[in-house]
């Protein structure tokens, strides 16, 4: 289910109905202030709508108030341990903090960091993962680590709402994506706050992609979920494609075009792999949503193709061209992909104008065979 509260972390609302959010977090020492703000750059470019910093020493407390001047998108401190430093970076009117109030140093220091973010009116992130479990949750841990983070997540709402406090989101992350779904399906139904998904340390871009597509793709496809981190063991930039291609693939968001492949089989005469490649390396430079399906022979072609907004269907000497439903031209293998991209490009400058669809009677069989009667261009 959705969260009904929503928090705004610099201009961006999270929750309450708002679309996912993606965001991401710096690689960079936080000091490092010229390689920082370049790498917050390269994440904005990429479609990053929030960025993360690690505080965990002064000097990067220090260097705050200038990657915040020069970010162009809001930066969320990410601080543990120190509530100094966490009241430094409310001081640096950052967008948002990150705090573990588990081990931020006692009720007293969370109160002050607390009374700080909401004079400034800033939002807070709590939550609890799998990693760092409260030691006195350790027993429940054992039996249940599902129910063990809803409950330090739980104490740690009970803390800031005790303080009048209700600005904030929350996470249950793990690295085990049953035990990260678990979690957060349970913390849905006892709380109305916003939720930050993510499956925490997941590993390379491979394997880390594939992991947090299903932990979190499962929860967003229930409706639960208001920002997302993927976390990869990679740059940074890879996290905030993979998020984008899960939110996609859900119809949960648009940042450019969609692509369907087929898996190629012993029909396949044209190399769809190959094709399939040329095709998605030349649609990453475009910022506008669509979609384009690639395929490698006639048996669904004709479907698929016809389904996407653009689409091309491979043949050993000949190719086929489709449009909104239309097979548009034949032309020769060599040129396929070009003549694609003529046409996408010729579409969109006309304004993306998307026809309205004329239902297929025919059997693909058929069409494609009517389709192989047009003259080759």
């Amino acid at each position: 289910m959705a969260s009904e509260r929503s928090v705004t972390v610099g201009g961006v609302k999270i929750g309450g109905g708002a679309p996912p959010v993606v965001q991401s977090m710096t690689l960079t020492k936080t000091h490092d202030v010229e390689a920082t703000t370049a790498q917050i750059a390269a994440l904005a470019s990429a479609g990053c709508e929030i960025v993360r910093v690690a505080v965990p020493k002064s000097e990067d407390a220090d260097a705050l108030p200038r990657i915040v001047r020069f970010s162009p998108i809001p930066v969320i401190a990410d601080i543990h341990f120190n509530a100094s430093l966490a009241l430094r970076a409310i001081e640096a009117r950052v967008a948002a903090v990150r705090i573990n109030p588990g081990n931020i140093g006692g009720p007293d220091k969370v109160e002050a960091v607390v009374r700080a973010a909401k004079a400034a009116g800033i939002p807070m992130r709590i939550g609890a993962n799998s990693g760092s479990l409260p030691k006195h949750l350790e027993g429940l841990a054992q039996q249940d680590q599902a129910e063990a983070l809803v409950e330090a997540a739980l104490e740690e709402v009970r803390l800031l709402e005790s303080l009048d406090y209700r600005d904030f989101k929350i996470s249950v992350k793990s690295s085990h994506v049953p035990t990260m779904i678990r979690a957060y399906r349970l913390l849905a139904d006892k709380v109305p706050y916003p939720l930050h998904l993510g499956v925490t340390e997941a590993g390379t871009p491979f394997s880390g992609s594939i992991k947090s597509a299903v932990g979190m793709g499962a929860l967003l496809a229930d409706g639960i979920g208001d920002t997302i981190r993927v976390s990869l063991t990679a740059d940074p930039v890879e996290e905030v494609k993979t998020a984008f291609e899960i939110l996609k693939a859900l119809n949960l968001r648009e940042r450019g075009p969609v692509m369907i492949a087929c898996p190629s089989c012993g029909r396949d005469n044209v190399g769809v792999q190959q094709l399939a490649e040329r095709v998605e390396e030349r649609l990453r430079t475009y910022p506008q949503a669509f979609e384009v399906a690639v395929l490698g022979c006639a048996v669904n072609g004709p479907g698929e193709a016809g389904d996407a907004d653009f689409g091309i269907a491979g043949g050993r000497d000949v190719g086929f061209v489709y449009a909104h439903g239309r097979v548009l031209k034949k032309v020769s293998s060599d040129i396929l992909v070009d003549e694609l991209f003529h046409e996408i490009d010729r579409w969109i400058s006309d304004g993306m104008h998307r026809p309205k669809r004329l239902k297929m009677a025919k059997p693909a069989a058929l069409a494609m065979a009517e389709a192989s009667a047009i003259p080759l261009e």
